[in-house]
């Protein structure tokens, strides 16, 4: 039985170290996790929650993510051709520095 490829997973070089330490460290813990499964399947998120975007973001996509009463958002473009498909991640902060980040990055 053939298995199914998954998807690379690659930061945007805009992406600094900062930008990960800016994130409360349990939630910075749960950034592996994330990338799993988006490695896996950036359609469907399995247990998380996302959604397409619009606007000045139409074409990406974010992981709706609820961690202590706040809203983050992990903003990221799916790249199903050419070989290797990939997930580049934009960003991953609170909801609205999320998605400023990701407009300044794309």
């Amino acid at each position: 039985m053939a298995t199914k490829v998954g998807y690379k997973i690659q930061l945007h070089q805009g992406v600094t170290q900062q930008d990960f330490l800016d994130l409360p460290a349990l939630l910075r813990g749960d950034l592996p996790r994330y990338q799993q499964v988006l490695s896996l399947d950036p359609y469907k998120t399995r247990k998380v929650p996302s959604h397409s975007l619009k606007g000045a973001l139409a074409g990406y996509r974010a992981l709706e993510i609820l961690w202590n009463g706040i809203a983050y958002r992990l903003v990221y473009r799916i790249y199903d051709a050419p070989a290797p498909r990939r997930v580049l991640v934009l960003s991953f902060a609170e909801h609205d520095p999320a998605y400023e980040r990701a407009i300044a990055r794309k």
